[in-house]
């Protein structure tokens, strides 16, 4: 689908359903035991403006999350796009969803025509300078993270398939499980012990598997007592006395 035509000749092409689902599984994870929520802002397939003096360049990652940048709480104030010089806090962490037409751009393998705009790499790693990026490859079930030390991007040793984030006290991990009823592997965050971090839908129903539980064992218990009390009462013993 990324070939087909558009009428706008610099679209190429709108998310597909991964691209939708993944990073609603990366939002529903994201609980930082360190900042509150209200204290961190995460985007997915939102215009990034990263240079004040060509203020329509922009990159659109297919999702970000900016430490201290707090969530707007009012409809009328929910950010269209996500500009540097007005918020002046980089994002934190960014993710890509290779594609076969994107993946060169999202390795650094793209190189920058003269005056033309710099590439994604470079805006991560050199304008923005970008803690942490991760590119995650469906096709080749590839998970590659990047960490900034002393300007370059160095590549983490993945051998697990997580990597630890200490500043927002979780890591990022590939999961195989089924979300939204589509089997595969996901990209989702863990806690400290190496426990995935559940969605709602996945607390609620261990909740009501809870409260099951505590129902059932509730009528067992009546049920045994009233057995008891029936055996009681068949040797002319009265339960009452007992108590």
């Amino acid at each position: 689908m990324y070939d087909l035509p558009s009428e706008d000749p610099e679209e190429p092409g709108l998310p597909d359903e991964f691209h939708d689902f993944q990073p609603d599984l990366l939002k529903k994870t994201c609980l930082s035991p360190r900042y509150p929520q209200q204290d961190y802002f995460i985007a997915k397939d939102l215009n990034l403006y990263y240079d004040t003096k060509h203020p329509l360049w922009y990159k659109r990652p297919d999702w970000f999350l900016v430490l201290g940048a707090q969530r707007s709480t009012n409809q009328q104030d929910l950010r269209l796009s996500y500009v540097i010089w007005q918020e002046r806090v980089s994002p934190f962490l960014v993710v890509e969803l290779a594609s076969p037409g994107t993946e060169n751009e999202d390795l650094g393998k793209t190189e920058r025509k003269e005056e033309t705009r710099p590439t994604k790499w470079e805006v991560y790693e050199q304008i923005l300078q970008i803690p942490y990026y991760v590119i995650y490859d469906r096709y080749k079930n590839q998970f590659r993270g990047f960490v900034l030390e002393s300007g370059k991007y160095k590549a983490l040793e993945l051998s697990q398939k997580r990597m630890w984030l200490e500043e927002l006290g979780l890591g990022l991990g590939l999961w195989q499980g089924s979300y939204e009823e589509v089997e595969g592997l996901w990209l989702r965050f863990y806690d400290e012990f190496g426990e995935w971090i559940p969605t709602p839908e996945e607390r609620a129903e261990r909740e009501e598997e809870r409260a099951n539980r505590e129902q059932q064992r509730a009528e067992r218990a009546e049920s045994d007592l009233q057995n008891l009390r029936a055996k009681l009462q068949k040797l002319n013993i009265d339960p009452d006395s007992l108590s």
